[in-house]
């Protein structure tokens, strides 16, 4: 396949390295509003440059990844669906319902292929806690903890376009706790805080730089949900199941980021996860590649863009919550 790669930053150069290395994948076309970041980025992994992004959709490849910036992705699903071309897109499809639900409507009246870039649902150990859950192997589940921490802000400009932490980072938790348990989040509570030497940064982009959710599913299973963007200790995502059988904790290996205060507790790690890029690369890869199989018609798409609907509406109702600070009901989609 001829695979197009619009967006050639940090996500979208990422992309574009593991496709040039995925078997099926005969060339990779880069493209990028920043003509010699995308040239660059193609000479490094062997790839071919586009002169720019629209080219991309000019009959030449198979498939579109979208890794632009995410003011970009409602538009290039847009073309992605008028060209005809299945096309993966990171998340969101866009940072408000509006915007994600005129996306949708584009990529059904085509009948094209949208999967969204949520690659925990590709993670190991995301799997094998769902397969456990789903076996009965828990027993009821009456408590789930999510936890995301990033080892340090973001840059001033990528804030003031993320959307907030509950729609850039957050939303990888609610996907999940959706994915996990085949259960719909009915009514979130939220804070968030900014403070210590990044407050004003946050403050000037009506963010936070820490937040926590207290979310109820609709079978009554309550789910905490905390992230951060100042954990110095290093890059964490763990999510805990805890069932009236057993308790399953995704994310608990010898690279997480923390250290046991018990005197018989393991040691800290040597050499903790420094991001999501090296933490979730074997699922990266696994989405990509799921992908490429899903724009064959070998296989089902394994995440509907329509799913970024649903976690967006948790997003919202959470950044909602946080700042009338009340409860808020989470309206399905139509």
């Amino acid at each position: 396949m001829r695979i197009g790669v619009v967006g050639a930053g940090r996500i979208g150069a990422h992309h574009a390295a593991v496709l040039a290395a995925l078997d099926g994948v005969e060339c990779v076309v880069v493209a990028d509003a920043d003509h010699a970041r995308a040239a660059a980025l193609a000479a490094r992994i062997g790839a071919r440059a586009a002169p720019s992004p629209e080219a991309v959709f000019d009959g030449r490849v198979d498939a579109v990844v979208i890794a632009a910036t995410t003011a970009a992705h409602p538009g290039l699903i847009a073309r992605a669906a008028r060209a005809g071309l299945p096309a993966f897109c990171e998340k969101p499809v866009a940072l408000d319902v509006p915007g994600t639900l005129r996306a949708l409507r584009e990529t059904d009246a085509a009948g094209t292929l949208l999967q969204l870039g949520f690659q925990r649902r590709f993670d190991a150990g995301f799997r094998a806690a769902r397969a456990a859950l789903r076996a009965g192997r828990l027993g009821r589940v009456h408590t789930i903890r999510a936890v995301t921490s990033d080892p340090a802000p973001p840059p001033a400009a990528f804030l003031a376009q993320s959307g907030g932490l509950f729609r850039d980072c957050l939303v990888h938790d609610f996907d999940a706790v959706r994915w996990l348990t085949g259960r719909e989040v009915t009514e979130v509570y939220a804070r968030g805080a900014a403070g210590g030497a990044s407050a004003a940064l946050f403050e000037e982009a009506g963010d936070v730089e820490t937040a926590a959710a207290l979310l109820t599913l609709d079978d009554g299973t309550l789910v905490t949900a905390t992230a951060t963007r100042c954990n110095g200790a290093g890059y964490d995502v763990r999510t805990e199941l805890s069932g009236e059988l057993d308790q399953w904790v995704v994310g608990l290996d010898a690279r997480t980021p923390a250290t046991s205060a018990e005197p018989s507790g393991p040691p800290p790690p040597a050499r903790p996860w420094s991001g999501f890029l090296e933490r979730f690369a074997d699922a990266y890869r696994a989405e990509l590649a799921a992908f490429l199989l899903a724009a064959r018609g070998e296989a089902p798409n394994p995440c509907p863009g329509r799913e970024g609907l649903h976690a967006l509406l948790v997003a919202e109702a959470c950044e909602t919550s946080r700042r009338e600070n009340r409860p808020v009901r989470v309206t399905p989609p139509a």
